[in-house]
């Protein structure tokens, strides 16, 4: 290997690439294993030429106001399905997916705990904590791996694709009635 693609490549290289990836993956042409997969190995390239390869199957991106398939008139309209940006809204929202089922599982053995205490009128042996604590050590590792491997933004774009799946059923299934012919009345 010679010239640029021998050059050991940079992060900021990295991050265009898997912004390119993001992209493909919003346009429907990587799926998100093949995504996955892509992400990780150019976050572990060392060479132009490997950040290159991840590339080859994909169209270059046009510019919106350049592209063929919008009307040079027509006001530009976010991408549906496009790469989501990650906001704090979509961090929140997969912190409580991840956390909110145990943090209602622990609420509900702590006031058994606290009842059947009550009941006996002693303190008993605190066995919520064997139902807490090693699940919270698991969502801890899991909360931590999610976050850094982008995990709120993944479930934020595959929700923001099944809605627009869903929109454009609804939309084929009243395109559908419109055009049918009403049944006449039958005659008696």
């Amino acid at each position: 290997m010679d010239g640029r693609d021998g050059m050991r490549a940079a992060d900021a290289d990295r991050e265009v690439v898997a912004d390119r990836l993001r992209v493909a993956l919003g346009e429907g042409r990587l799926d998100l294993h093949e995504y996955d997969e892509r992400v990780q190995r150019a976050y572990a390239a060392r060479t132009y030429a490997e950040l290159d390869a991840l590339l080859t199957d994909l169209p270059p991106v046009t510019p919106a106001e350049q592209s063929a398939l919008r009307p040079a008139g027509a006001p530009a309209e976010p991408p549906v399905g496009g790469p989501a940006p990650l906001r704090q809204d979509h961090v929140r929202r997969w912190l409580s997916e991840v956390w909110l089922p145990y943090v209602r599982v622990v609420a509900i053995v702590v006031a058994i705990w606290g009842v059947t205490s009550l009941l006996s009128q002693q303190l008993l042996y605190f066995w919520p904590g064997w139902v807490a604590g090693p699940w919270g050590a698991v969502l801890v590792l899991r909360t931590v791996g999610g976050l850094a491997g982008g995990e709120p933004r993944r479930q934020a774009i595959e929700r923001e694709r099944r809605r627009e799946r869903k929109r454009a059923k609804r939309e084929r299934r009243r395109e559908l009635r419109a055009t049918e012919p009403e049944d006449p009345e039958p005659s008696a």
